[in-house]
């Protein structure tokens, strides 16, 4: 299964690390961007992700998490900006070294990024 939604509206979404096109390693030493089957040029952001608190409990440890992003999200996005994903999706990899070893995982994928406006609710900073 590829693209499968997810629903973050429980979480505070902050950034780590602004945009920044997504690079790869061409395999000579050098990077190159990466871009989408119609050749469009793929984002990347670092955004902290931490569970939004219950009344009367504490939120558990948050976590910083890599997003791609398949359209340029603009100016305004610097660090400790508070963003919502559009459309936002995660997908599952495996990884097969040549020593026999498997590396697994998720790697979240969205439209886009939007400010987060308004008054924070209560207790949030």
């Amino acid at each position: 299964m590829r693209d499968i939604p997810v629903v973050l509206s429980g979480y505070k979404l902050t950034v780590v690390e602004p945009p920044g096109p997504k690079m790869r390693d061409d395999g000579n030493g050098g990077q190159v961007v990466v871009t989408d089957r119609q050749g469009a040029t793929q984002f990347v952001v670092s955004l902290f992700a931490k569970l939004r608190p219950v009344p009367g409990q504490r939120a558990p440890k948050g976590e910083e998490i890599k997003v791609t992003l398949e359209t340029d999200p603009g100016e305004g996005f610097e660090e400790d900006t508070r963003v919502e994903l559009v459309n936002p999706r995660i997908n599952a990899y495996q990884i097969d070294g040549p020593d026999g070893r498997s590396i697994s995982g998720i790697s979240f994928k969205a439209a886009g990024l939007t400010p987060v406006t308004g008054p924070m609710p209560r207790g949030e900073k």
